[in-house]
């Protein structure tokens, strides 16, 4: 668990990472992607917003749901 899920700390994100999550989908094809667009993807994966799902073939967009357990 990363601290920003216990103390509920907001994410920052520039324009250029802002205007990716509005162009892309929810799970979509890491080859499809520019190289650009591969390091603003890899910098919103760091950032907790996506996930490399378990093949490493898609980004899966993380949901804001608090997981129970």
């Amino acid at each position: 668990m990363r601290i920003h899920d216990i103390l509920d700390i907001p994410v920052v994100l520039n324009n250029e990472e802002h205007k990716f999550l509005e162009d892309h989908p929810q799970k979509f094809s890491i080859t499809s992607l520019i190289e650009r667009d591969l390091i603003v993807a890899q910098n919103l994966v760091r950032k907790g917003i996506y996930e490399i799902s378990k093949d490493s073939k898609y980004l899966v967009k993380k949901t804001n749901e608090k997981n129970s357990q």
